[in-house]
């Protein structure tokens, strides 16, 4: 997965975990793409703290995924939800090969949550 969407992805699972200040500068890094130099200085923080605390946000985070795996498991879901989704548009899936594989997905979607 690409790192800034993995970053995004993470941030929106766990990011109320964080403080406020790592909040802040971890937002202006990923979604609001600053350069560590303007969110150094509009902090009034070195570039190397602005570096260091985004490394340290993403390990936090990178940790709470280890431990509960949340953005593993909504992936899944979301990807079994866009199978669904492709056999409804698809005129090609008989009733009964539909019938099975939604069964199939839906029992896979609630083996998650």
């Amino acid at each position: 997965m690409e790192k800034i969407v993995e970053q995004g992805l993470l941030y929106d699972f766990y990011g109320e975990l964080l403080t406020e200040h790592q909040k802040k500068i971890y937002e202006d890094v990923v979604y609001n793409d600053f350069s560590l130099t303007e969110i150094a200085r509009e902090n009034g923080i070195s570039r190397q703290g602005v570096h260091d605390l985004v490394r340290r946000c993403n390990h936090i985070l990178q940790g709470y995924e280890d431990k509960l795996h949340l953005v593993e498991r909504f992936l899944r879901v979301k990807e079994n939800v866009s199978r669904l989704e492709e056999l409804s548009n698809n005129p090609n899936v008989t009733r009964q090969e539909l019938v099975q594989e939604v069964r199939l997905l839906s029992h896979q979607i609630l083996e998650e949550l």
